[in-house]
């Protein structure tokens, strides 16, 4: 019995996979002892996987969820794993015996010529005789993997099975993005909107103004023009702002897998930008490795391909089979129990495939060559992946200081266009100081939203880069 089962289990030829070993930093670059927004703990961060929550906005949640359950690149990703989950499968059936049945009906002649030695006696002319076969019956083989060829390759089906799972989560991870990105830049966009049309209010106002004070001589010709010249080029804004919101719903609806008018009705009428947490986050470098699905995804490839090496150096060894057949045969159906003949066989066999003109050895190193690859792959994957986070907080953090002083700036403008108005009206001052006020308030109030969408879209892209989503 011990050697049946050393040969039943035998050794698995090539390499065990183990997980290489890869230099990850201790800390982010940012210290987070200098920022009070974004933390980095060893503690695993909270509600990274369904980040969007944070943003306290029910229409981007609803989004995000229609989109996990419409959207095509999902579907796809799903379907993905459905074949890689059948090829694993397949490839896990090798360890079973296989079973084949068949069954045969065959019927010959043969014709004596007249005369013949052979030729019954009394018979004149040629004679013809015919016979039947009946056959049926089952052959079994059954492979007894002692080089690990069969354990190697459902292996390497079970890692590339684990890597499109991952490639589904990094799907998820990125249409959720995309999404709040697309959502965020739409809010954005309407609030330019907002900005515009209540700019061109005030510069309405500016322009009666200046047209009731030229009719009373106290205003020349030239302010007027200039009023109005403000105020065309400033309603030009509009279309093309109007142009870039329907263009930022068609795409989320593809997203979605809408049609581009599935989602006007929703997400055209106006809704602020909304807010983010106060502090956010991270976790650790070393958290990578677990977290995005990306780097998951490498790894099982490497896995798969350190797998494949050893089912390419079984070739070089003997296969061993168990094989065995049973069947019977008769001459005629309705006599099949009375005449019947009984077959059966059994015993081993074996099959070596000694010559291949260097074949086998060439396959071997393939393998080796898509191993190295892969690792190389997951290296790289790992160093974009810590730069992305490096990139997203940094842009992040800067963009956060940007507004504050924005924010300070769009505040002294309206306060510059309401002084300047009241000392144009009494006279105190000429209408270009008036012009100006409005030109840096219309520039300062845009620059803030511009920035307050861009700090949101930074915020997304760290969670993207942290793994968040899935």
């Amino acid at each position: 019995m011990p050697a049946l089962s050393l040969l039943l289990t035998g050794c698995a030829a090539g390499p065990d996979y183990a997980k290489p070993f890869l230099e990850i930093p201790d800390q982010w670059i940012a210290s987070p002892t200098d920022n009070k927004r974004i933390q980095a703990s060893e503690k695993e961060p909270a509600g990274l996987a369904q980040w969007w929550s944070g943003f306290n906005d029910p229409v981007l949640s609803s989004l995000i969820s229609r989109g996990i359950a419409s959207n095509l690149d999902i579907a796809t990703a799903v379907q993905r794993v459905r074949q890689s989950r059948a090829a694993a499968s397949g490839a896990n059936s090798g360890f079973w015996p296989s079973l084949d049945a068949s069954a045969s009906y065959r019927k010959s002649g043969t014709r004596l010529p007249s005369g013949s030695s052979e030729t019954p006696a009394g018979a004149t002319g040629s004679v013809s005789e015919t016979r039947s076969l009946y056959q049926a019956g089952f052959d079994a083989s059954w492979e007894l993997d002692v080089f690990g060829s069969q354990r190697r390759g459902a292996e390497a089906a079970e890692a590339e099975l684990q890597a499109s799972q991952e490639d589904l989560h990094n799907a998820l991870v990125t249409l959720s993005g995309d999404i709040g990105m697309n959502y965020i830049n739409l809010r954005g966009l309407q609030e330019q909107l907002r900005i515009t049309k209540e700019n061109l209010k005030i510069q309405e106002r500016s322009a009666q103004i200046t047209r009731k004070r030229h009719e009373a001589g106290f205003a020349s010709a030239l302010d007027t023009a200039k009023a109005e010249a403000q105020l065309a080029s400033t309603r030009a804004q509009i279309p093309s702002q109007e142009s870039d919101i329907r263009k930022t719903i068609y795409a989320i609806s593809l997203l979605l897998g809408q049609e581009p008018s599935g989602l006007i009705t929703e997400l055209e009428p106006y809704k602020p930008l909304p807010s983010w947490p106060d502090t956010i986050q991270t976790g650790l470098p070393s958290q990578l490795l677990e977290r995005r699905p990306d780097i998951r995804a490498a790894e099982a490839r490497l896995h798969a391909a350190t797998a494949r090496i050893g089912a390419a150096q079984a070739d070089l060894f003997p296969r061993f089979f168990l094989n065995g057949s049973s069947g019977i045969q008769a001459a005629k159906l309705v006599s099949w129990s009375d005449s019947v003949t009984r077959l059966w066989s059994l015993g081993p066999s074996m099959s070596w495939n000694i010559f291949s003109g260097g074949a086998t050895r060439a396959r071997i190193e393939e393998n080796k060559a898509i191993a190295e690859q892969a690792l190389i792959d997951l290296r790289k994957t790992i160093l974009v992946s810590l730069m992305e986070v490096e990139s997203a907080w940094t842009a992040f953090d800067k963009e956060v200081e940007r507004s504050i002083s924005l924010s300070i700036a769009q505040e002294n403008s309206h306060r510059a266009v309401e002084l300047s108005e009241k000392l144009y009206s009494e006279g105190q001052s000429d209408f270009m100081t008036v012009l100006d006020a409005q030109r840096s308030l219309y520039v300062t109030e845009e620059a803030y939203a511009l920035s307050r969408s861009r700090t949101a879209v930074h915020l997304i892209s760290l969670y993207k880069a942290l793994g968040g989503g899935w």
